[in-house]
C-alpha cells in the first residue's frame, strides 16, 4: 500500500490548480521531467476530478493526489477518479476517518495541538502544516514537535524556492508543498518548459540540503 512517505519522497509536492482538464497531462509530464514524482491537484475548480482521472490514466509514473478536500463527498469523488492520496486544508474528523477506513494516505492540515490529536487518534503521522508562513513557519513546527515527537510535517503556504532550504534542514519536515514551480499563470500560458525548469531547481535543492 502506498504511504505518505513514498508520496513525499522527492521532497516537493506541488499544489496544482487546473481550470481545464486538458492541461492536466502536459502539466504532469512537465513536473515529472523536472524530477517531481507526486502532484496534488486541488478541488478548487470544477476541472479537478477529470484532471485527476486523466493524470492517473495517462501519466502513471507520477503519483496523483487530491488536495483541498473539504468533505467526504469530495473524498469519494477523488478516489473514484484515481487519486492515490488525499490532502485537506484542515482537520475534519469525518474525512480523516473515512480516508483511513478506505486505506487512503491522508494528510490533514493542522496548526494546533488539538488538530494533531484528532489525526493521531486515527493513526495519522504526517500532517500538512497550513498556512505555514502565516502561522509561524518553523518556529511553530518546532514548538509542536515537542509534545508530538512521533509526527512529521509537510508545510505548505508561503513556502518557496528562497525559504525552502530552512525547512529542508529541519528533520521534522518530510517534504514541502507549494505552487511556485507550477503557478496558475504558467499553466494557463502553456509554459511547460518553465514548469520543468522550476521543478528541477526545487528537487535539486532538496537533494542538496538532504545530502
Amino acid at each position: 500500500m502506498l504511504t505518505v512517505e513514498q508520496v513525499a519522497a522527492c521532497g516537493v509536492v506541488p499544489v496544482v490548480v487546473l481550470e481545464d482538464a486538458e492541461q492536466a497531462v502536459p502539466t504532469a509530464k512537465a513536473l515529472l521531467k523536472g524530477g517531481i514524482t507526486a502532484m496534488e491537484i486541488t478541488f478548487r475548480t470544477a476541472a479537478a476530478r477529470d484532471s485527476i482521472a486523466k493524470v492517473a490514466a495517462e501519466v502513471p509514473e507520477i503519483t496523483v493526489g487530491a488536495g483541498t478536500v473539504v468533505n467526504v463527498e469530495q473524498l469519494h469523488q477523488a478516489v473514484e477518479a484515481g487519486a492515490k492520496f488525499i490532502v485537506s486544508p484542515g482537520t475534519d474528523e469525518a474525512i480523516v476517518a473515512e480516508a483511513c477506513r478506505m486505506g487512503m494516505p491522508m494528510m490533514p492540515g493542522v496548526v494546533t495541538p488539538s488538530e494533531i490529536m484528532v489525526g493521531l487518534k486515527h493513526g495519522i503521522r504526517v500532517f500538512k502544516f497550513f498556512p505555514a508562513e502565516t502561522f509561524g513557519g518553523l518556529k511553530t513546527i518546532k514548538a509542536l514537535s515537542g509534545p508530538f515527537p512521533q509526527i512529521k510535517f509537510i508545510p505548505t503556504g508561503g513556502v518557496n524556492q528562497a525559504n525552502a532550504p530552512e525547512y529542508f534542514k529541519n528533520p521534522k519536515i518530510l517534504a514541502v508543498g507549494g505552487s511556485w514551480m507550477v503557478t496558475k499563470d504558467m499553466v494557463a500560458a502553456g509554459d511547460f518548459d518553465g514548469i520543468t525548469e522550476k521543478s528541477a531547481a526545487a528537487t535539486s535543492l532538496f537533494k542538496e540540503m538532504r545530502g
